[in-house]
């Protein structure tokens, strides 16, 4: 029988615990991990397995029944072999989120049944049929394992993350300017608002841990300010004429003096 001490067992019991995840600030749970409350679309389709929203065979679009902008969304995911889903933005919650709205592609990209003609644009994380992600099968986690996904949309501007790579960060106009590459119109990717949801083909897909952090709303560049207008010069004014001096008065015309009257006659004595 071997004896440990004290001390060292409680070492090796503080070791084997496992530390709660830590808080993320200003990030709320929008999936309580018991039911679909809070979200709507196709709740007999999708169920709740073992704390994860579950896309079942006959799964098509799952949402959230509010409405969100700019956001940084985090969740986990878990795949089949094979499986194909999409996580819709800003979309209305009807019609076809990759037109409608924007579609960030969940996809199993390294199984054969793709192999030689997944586009580019259909690769997992990508936008579908505007912009392609990078480098999504290499870092993915095998199938049947829990992946770390995070998708910031602010603006124009999409990020996606996945367990800790980048694999997509473009804007969204920039991405368009020369049309989008499926050849399709994308009305939807103008919109600035709409549910989040998760867009089903039937595949088995699981969700899980799904928070978010609402941004700000993003401010629209100002507007330049005109120059104001030039300011007309005055005409110039007429110099006045030249006021005749005065004539000083010693050099006045001299004034004739009066001739003086003669004094008068004194009258004679009487």
């Amino acid at each position: 029988m071997i004896t440990v001490g004290t001390s060292l067992l409680a070492a090796i019991m503080a070791t084997a615990t496992v530390a709660p995840p830590a808080t993320e600030a200003d990030f709320v749970s929008i999936f309580n991990g018991t039911d679909l409350q809070g979200w709507v679309g196709d709740t007999t389709g999708y169920s709740v397995e073992s704390g994860a929203i579950t896309c079942g065979p006959k799964g098509t679009d799952l949402f959230t029944a509010s409405d969100y902008a700019n956001f940084v969304l985090r969740l986990q995911f878990k795949l089949s072999a094979g499986a194909n889903n999409g996580i819709g933005v800003r979309t209305p919650g009807t019609g076809d989120a990759a037109y409608e709205a924007m579609e960030f592609q969940v996809l199993d990209d390294a199984n054969d049944k793709y192999k030689g003609w997944l586009k580019d644009w259909q690769h997992h994380g990508s936008v579908y049929g505007i912009a392609p992600s990078k480098n999504a099968a290499a870092a993915m986690r095998p199938v049947g394992e829990w992946n770390d996904q995070e998708i910031i949309l602010d603006g124009r501007h999409a990020k996606v993350t996945l367990n800790n790579t980048v694999i997509l960060d473009i804007d969204l106009d920039a991405a368009m300017k020369d049309g989008t590459l499926s050849g399709k119109e994308h009305p939807g990717a103008r919109r600035s608002t709409g549910k989040i949801g998760f867009l089903g083909h039937g595949d088995y897909v699981q969700y899980r841990n799904i928070r978010i952090r609402t941004l700000p709303a993003v401010s629209a560049p100002a507007a330049p300010v005109a120059p104001a207008a030039p300011v007309t010069p005055a005409s110039p004014m007429t110099p006045m004429k030249p006021v005749k001096p005065v004539t000083p008065a010693s050099l006045a015309t001299p004034v004739t003096p009066a001739t003086p009257v003669p004094p008068a006659t004194p009258n004679k004595p009487s």
